[in-house]
């Protein structure tokens, strides 16, 4: 993808990020009555400034290192024993403040980043998503091909709560997974009964890697149009003179429904020649394969030595997508449901890398962000509006970590200035900053380590 995309999407993503967080902290603080001196997105040498005409003279800046920003309110403990802060503005000064005001600066700004999620998820419900009906379709051997999962069930309900699309079903068995791997699953067969299943997840590690929840589950969208990749210099598939970009029509005059079924047929023809209906740009082409025979845990099969996926045809297309749009209160409210239920997952995903459940392998540092930015702007504005909400509340989430340097960490020590009667100590502080200072360092670290694998790859 061109730099010319990622670039500009990565700093308007963290722009926003950083001035709706920054403005949180800056104006409960105003609304309070404490003095601002300086709102500063992007850290480092100021690129452009520009002071209030007010009587408070605050200082607005946009520096070069866009990675945060920062609220300077007046504080007697930035000051050193020569200078003074006026009398009449002492009042005004943020370590002055009551318990409850001091606390509610703080949260103030990890508060904005979730409103500013609840905001874009309304939007984009106003706007419309595009998305698809729930149908899927089944690999084999996995958890739910055994739990009885056929391809062409529509998934309805996930323990009672109603699934609408795609999007609300990738939601929700993250989130009920995370509650309990056993869950109950509402399907209309393709034949139009409705059953019950169970899909035990219990055995399997779902996020030990970076591999999509669903296709370890053994779930994908039935997308039924099959196509061929690429094809391995000196395979079946290259003698039979077939071509990236082809796509499978018929196979032994059947159709295949699935990506599996049309392996699981050439599987089943070692050494047997068979025909193909191609379709190749606007042509049909008819050709025979003869799959050749290799070993699968301890079975001989066939083998075509082509790369095959799957893609939707038009006329699924036309089938099973859709979009979602809302009434204004309506969106409101789904975009309230939907930043709690990002949150919760975000909180339970984190929760779990202390237990070693999550791999650290899955914390992204500013390039992905960079490369997710540039991704979803080259889609469209509802693809980087989901994606600014997402980055947006990790945000939140984040700076609510009870860790020194973070704003939890902030509330951590009036939690305890609460129960005691009296702040921590300057001493305590010091120890805790050196400490969150060193935590933020190191995930820091891991995170431009886990782009850098991930550029490797």
């Amino acid at each position: 993808m061109s730099l010319l995309i990622i670039i500009p999407a990565f700093l308007v993503t963290i722009g926003i990020l950083v001035t709706v967080h920054e403005f949180g902290h800056y104006w409960v603080a105003r609304r309070l009555g404490v003095k601002v001196l300086r709102f500063s997105v992007g850290f480092g040498k100021p690129l452009w400034t520009r002071v209030s005409k007010d009587a408070d003279r605050v200082e607005y800046v946009i520096a070069a290192l866009p990675l945060g920003g920062y609220v300077k309110m007046l504080d007697e403990r930035e000051f050193d024993e020569n200078t003074q802060i006026p009398e009449k503005e002492l009042h005004r000064a943020f370590n002055r403040q009551v318990l409850w005001k001091r606390a509610a600066i703080v949260f103030a700004g990890p508060l904005a980043n979730f409103l500013l999620a609840i905001a874009v998820y309304a939007l984009t419900f106003v706007l419309g998503v595009d998305t698809f009906r729930p149908v899927v379709e089944v690999r084999k051997d996995t958890p739910a091909a055994l739990a009885g999962f056929q391809t062409g069930d529509t998934l309805t309900a996930i323990n009672g709560e109603a699934v609408t699309s795609w999007d609300d079903l990738h939601m929700l068995l993250i989130e009920d997974y995370l509650t309990s791997p056993r869950l109950e699953i509402s399907v209309t067969t393709p034949e139009g009964n409705n059953v019950q299943r169970v899909l035990d997840l219990g055995d399997k590690p779902m996020f030990k890697d970076e591999t999509d929840f669903l296709n370890k589950a053994g779930l994908g969208l039935w997308m039924r149009g099959i196509g061929i990749a690429g094809v391995l210099e000196g395979s079946a598939a290259a003698q039979a003179g077939l071509q990236a970009g082809d796509k499978v029509l018929s196979v032994g005059g059947t159709a295949p429904q699935s990506v599996q079924d049309f392996i699981q047929i050439i599987q089943q023809h070692a050494e047997q020649t068979i025909a193909l209906q191609i379709r190749r740009g606007d042509n049909d082409v008819s050709i025979n394969v003869t799959p050749q025979s290799k070993d699968l845990d301890g079975k001989t099969v066939g083998s075509l030595g082509a790369n095959v996926g799957a893609y939707m045809t038009d006329a699924v297309r036309a089938e099973l997508a859709f979009t979602q749009r809302y009434g204004v209160f309506d969106a409101l409210w789904l975009g309230m449901v939907k930043t709690k239920q990002m949150s919760v997952v975000t909180l339970k995903l984190m929760g779990r890398m202390l237990t070693g459940e999550v791999a650290l392998k899955n914390i992204s540092g500013p390039v992905t962000i960079a490369q997710f930015a540039g991704t979803t702007a080259s889609i469209g504005l509802g693809a980087f509006l989901g994606f600014l909400a997402i980055v947006s509340i990790s945000l939140g989430v984040l700076n609510l970590l009870p860790i020194p340097m973070l704003d939890g960490g902030h509330l951590m020590y009036y939690l305890v200035e609460w129960v005691k009667g009296s702040p921590v100590s300057a001493e305590v502080e010091a120890v805790g900053l050196r400490i969150g200072m060193a935590l933020i360092g190191c995930l820091m670290v891991l995170a431009l380590y886990n782009d850098f694998m991930r550029l490797m790859n």
